[in-house]
């Protein structure tokens, strides 16, 4: 399959420097260049070009990085696919599962109602929480995975699946933890001022766009910027890398090691829940209505 050494690559062509590409994946520049040299040696291809500023790629750079992602990606969907293959499919459900959307909140309901379900294997499929690729991921439930679990108001999302809402998580922020919050147990939205609030730009989510919208009218010292509709780790590491504050949820605190989570004085939340496909087999609807009955008798 692919050979790892791609992912130093890409992460040097994005960073345009060897020593940034380092901080990004806590190695030495010294060891992210021997990889990128053995990577050409292998190819028999110059595939950068030291400047003064950093790295740039050459042609021969420029189109391996355009379809590096692309491998990697398909050879990690080929390995997943071909275990899921291996798999007794009348009684296993398989379970997506990334950083940003672990499968643990799945195994709380599944702890509940299994007895129902005594003959069937769980089978975790791990996946990337690539912005780029989510909807790709999400377009495959029914297919690579019978659920996921996340959270969840996204319209592209929800056009794309089913969705049993589980509970709901608080709206917190994180900053790195040298920025002058860092300490504070709790924050009032007047902290926020004079800050760059890092969030999902307008259109996607109800929950964020309300939240925007309050900003925007009631407290326009705080400046907003935009990242892509949806999270990855890069979002994390650039929010750690400029000293920004980005908007999160308490069930993420535990993400970036160079951030610090903090709850905020405000009433605004958001869904998580069980995502299933809108075809999904007889078995798979049965597991949602054993969850949805385990979660509502918990609330009464």
């Amino acid at each position: 399959m692919y050979d790892p050494i791609l992912d130093t690559f890409i992460t040097a062509a994005d960073c345009g420097s060897l020593s940034r590409a380092a901080e990004r994946l806590y190695l030495s520049s010294t060891a992210v260049m021997k990889q990128i040299n053995v990577l050409e040696a292998r190819l028999g291809l110059k595939l950068t070009e030291r400047t003064h500023s950093g790295i740039r790629l050459t042609k021969a750079g420029n189109i391996l990085y355009r379809d590096a992602k692309f491998i990697i990606e398909y050879s990690k969907k080929s390995i997943a696919e071909a275990k899921k293959a291996a798999l007794d499919y009348d009684t296993t459900f398989c379970v997506g599962t990334s950083l940003l959307n672990p499968a643990k909140p799945f195994m709380e309901i599944w702890y509940r109602v299994n007895k129902d379900f005594s003959h069937y294997r769980l089978h975790l499929v791990p996946f990337e929480d690539n912005h780029e690729g989510i909807l790709f991921e999400i377009g495959k439930l029914g297919e690579k995975f019978d659920f996921l679990i996340g959270v969840c108001d996204s319209r592209a999302w929800l056009s794309r699946c089913c969705f049993l809402p589980l509970g709901r998580y608080k709206k917190t922020v994180a900053v790195s933890r040298e920025h002058r919050l860092a300490d504070r147990k709790i924050i009032e939205i007047e902290d926020l001022y004079g800050e760059t609030l890092m969030m999902v730009k307008r259109g996607d989510s109800g929950v964020n766009d309300l939240l925007r919208n309050d900003l925007e009218q009631h407290h326009p010292q705080i400046r907003i910027e935009d990242t892509p509709p949806f999270y990855d780790l890069s979002v994390f590491n650039r929010c750690a890398e400029t000293g920004k504050v980005l908007l999160s949820i308490e069930c993420w605190s535990e993400i970036h090691p160079g951030l610090v989570s903090l709850p905020v004085n405000w009433e605004y939340q958001i869904p998580y829940g069980l995502l299933y496909s809108s075809s999904a087999p007889e078995d798979v609807l049965k597991f949602v209505e054993q969850a949805k009955n385990v979660t509502e008798a918990s609330v009464q």
